[in-house]
């Protein structure tokens, strides 16, 4: 018995017969469930066994070989054809190889077609930048190149963000503005667009880095808002101790300019740093918050007053 009738389910009805007794070609089942007549078979001449002598003569039997009968049809009724195991094996040999000529004959020419479309079909230019859409905080933004050309010195795009950070862990907690100006202290929730750019010196160590922020809210009001909250910050903070995430600890000191109704601009000077400090100014146009900062050694308030400039031109408000 076959793998496939050990596994089968034991409620399942037994089998048929011929499939429980190993054979070679197994019966030909009927229209009525029977089976379907046997051929005669001739004995093969030989030593012991006689040829038929004619129609309707039974041949005799040899000495220990006993013939076998012949079985004859029903008047009017012709014998069911037997098809050999090969004839029958070389039928299912053309119906599939028929299949797969049909199938080729289908999927070539769409595999053809595809081939010469790919092949004519345009090819999109490389290396260029993706396409902004206008009016957005990213067609706003200021390139690396015109950042670049501002400056006076060669910077690269760095990290970007698309929403404010979380405030940043600063004592006193009064000094969480100050701290992290463009996190979410000043911004909050109440915005519907923000981008936060980040370009820096070529070898990327830090030593000279550009920050530019739009944050877009849905009307004037709450713009003017999270720029109140900027300065009143600025103004209640002279100094603080900022702990990063990786729980480093440094100490900065700020110097807030007087600030109008729609800019401000101070300095972050970090305390163990020996002339090296953050440059910060700071734009209401329409609903828009816009932010600028240099950091370097050296002075950096010119180079951050003309990025926050441009950067403020740029914006629709």
């Amino acid at each position: 018995m076959t793998n496939h009738h050990r596994n089968q389910d034991p409620a399942a009805p037994p089998p048929p017969t011929w499939q429980q007794t190993p054979r070679a070609v197994p019966p030909r089942l009927g229209r009525g469930g029977g089976a379907a007549p046997s051929v005669p078979v001739q004995p093969a001449a030989g030593a012991g066994v006689q040829p038929a002598a004619g129609p309707g003569v039974q041949p005799a039997a040899g000495p220990g070989v006993q013939p076998q009968a012949a079985t004859v049809a029903p008047p009017g009724v012709p014998a069911a054809p037997v098809t050999p195991p090969a004839a029958r094996a070389a039928r299912r040999g053309v119906g599939v190889l028929r299949h797969w000529r049909l199938l080729v004959a289908a999927v070539v020419p769409c595999l053809l077609l595809a081939g010469i479309g790919w092949w004519f079909w345009p090819h999109q230019p490389t290396g260029l930048p993706p396409h902004i859409a206008e009016g957005t905080v990213q067609a706003d933004l200021l390139s690396a190149d015109g950042v670049s050309r501002l400056a006076g010195t060669t910077v690269v795009a760095g990290p970007q963000s698309n929403r404010p950070h979380a405030p940043l862990a600063a004592a006193p907690s009064e000094c969480a503005v100050a701290a992290g100006p463009t996190t979410q202290s000043v911004y909050g929730q109440a915005w519907k667009a923000f981008l936060s750019a980040t370009y820096q010196d070529v070898a990327g160590s830090g030593s000279y880095t550009v920050n530019q922020v739009i944050g877009v809210f849905p009307d004037r009001e709450k713009a003017a808002a999270a720029f109140r909250a900027l300065t009143d910050g600025l103004s209640k903070c002279p100094s603080s101790t900022l702990t990063d995430q990786a729980g480093r600890t440094s100490k900065w000191t700020y110097a807030a300019h007087p600030a109008t109704e729609v800019a401000t601009a101070w300095t972050a000077t970090q305390g163990d740093t020996a002339n090296w400090a953050c440059y910060h100014q700071a734009r209401v146009k329409g609903a828009s918050l816009i932010q600028a900062a240099v950091c370097q050694a050296g002075d950096g308030e010119r180079t951050v007053s003309v990025i926050a400039d441009e950067l403020t031109g740029k914006v629709t408000g």
